[in-house]
């Protein structure tokens, strides 16, 4: 499929976006079906509601849900790779995600016909602002 939304992982448990950070409209949620590479165990696929902006096309996941989620799912089959490194490659056709989710088996070959990848991926930055040293760099004093 063809690359389809941009991807922000916020990794900022303390920061949630309910605007955009490119366009500054309001988000709101929206599920979708994840494809996830977790290292020890493969692929997965995940369902989440996370936030969305539907002018960028702009998924907005935060770490600490997903990291929650996957803990939570792993630690009924496959406890040992709790805390593995992983990485969300992008979205599943959400029709193919939902037959797995029923318990239909599709085989991994037949999923990867209806992944699409991320169109960009973009680095959450964030400054928490308050008082910084003249000398800090930030132009604040």
């Amino acid at each position: 499929m063809p690359p389809r939304y941009g991807f922000i992982l916020n990794p900022h448990a303390g920061t949630r976006l309910s605007k955009c950070p490119r366009c500054e409209k309001l988000t709101y949620p929206r599920k979708f079906a994840f494809f996830i590479h977790v290292n020890g165990w493969g692929p997965i696929a995940l369902g989440k509601t996370c936030k969305y902006c539907s002018r960028c096309e702009l998924i907005m996941m935060h770490q600490d849900e997903l990291e929650a989620e996957l803990a939570h799912s792993f630690s009924k089959f496959a406890p040992e790779v709790i805390g593995n490194d992983y990485l969300v490659l992008g979205t599943i056709e959400r029709r193919v995600w939902q037959k797995g989710a029923e318990g239909e088996e599709t085989e991994v070959g037949e999923v990867l016909k209806h992944v699409a990848d991320f169109k960009k991926v973009y680095d959450l930055e964030y400054d928490p602002g308050g008082w910084y040293p003249a000398d800090a760099g930030r132009g604040r004093g």
